[in-house]
This record gives structure tokens, sequence and C-alpha cells, in this order.
């Protein structure tokens, strides 16, 4: 969880690096918010708004594209960081499938272009 609120704190840091325990355990909390918040407001909804007939619910939809844009930039600010630590330009996290490699990788050791090395 430390590693989550670490890089909210640096929700709009292109620069520097993060380590692959940042980048994941920040995509996998997040993740788990996300399905948190969905399921509270899918409740929330049909508990006290239950839908009449031929209605469509607008809530949780609402609610939930408004929380995805919220973690928009905290998410490509981790991503971008984490492109760093293993070396490459932060507009490798565009390219699919190859982002997801570079982001299991382990760092570069030592300090590189981007700043010095996040593990110490």
């Amino acid at each position: 969880m430390h590693y989550f609120f670490q890089a909210l704190k640096k929700y709009a840091t292109f620069s520097g690096r993060a380590r692959r325990k940042e980048f994941w355990y920040f995509i996998l909390f997040s993740i788990i918010l996300e399905l948190v918040v969905s399921a509270a407001l899918g409740f929330f909804e049909r508990s006290f708004f239950p839908p009449e007939e031929g209605q469509n619910p607008f809530l949780p939809e609402v609610s939930m594209v408004l929380f995805t844009v919220g973690f928009l930039l905290p998410r490509w600010a981790v991503i971008w960081r984490r492109m760093h630590d293993v070396g490459k330009s932060g507009w490798f996290g565009l390219i699919p499938i190859y982002n997801l490699i570079l982001a299991c990788q382990d760092g570069n050791k030592g300090e590189n272009r981007f700043g010095p090395d996040p593990k110490g």
C-alpha cells in the first residue's frame, strides 16, 4: 500500500524512475479500488434508486468514468517513470505488449540518464 500512495504523491511527475514494486502495486491497488468503487456504486444505486421499467441506470457509469479519468494522470506518470527505470524513453509505454515486457524487467543498476537508482 505504501507504493500505491508513493505513486499518488508523484501523480504528475514524469521525470525520475519508478521501481517494479511501485509500478505493480499502483496498478494492483488502482484496479482493486476501481472494482470496490464500482460494486459500491452499483449496490448504492440498486438499493436507493431502483430502475424503473426500461430505464438505464446512470450513476455507476458516470462515477466510474470520473474515477478512471481521475486515475489517468497518475497511471501514465508511473508508467512513464517505470520505462525510465529500464533505461527507455517514457514513450515506450505506448507500445502494446513491449511495454508489459519492459515493466516486468528489472531496472538498470545504478544511475542512468533519467536519475538515480530508486532501490538506493
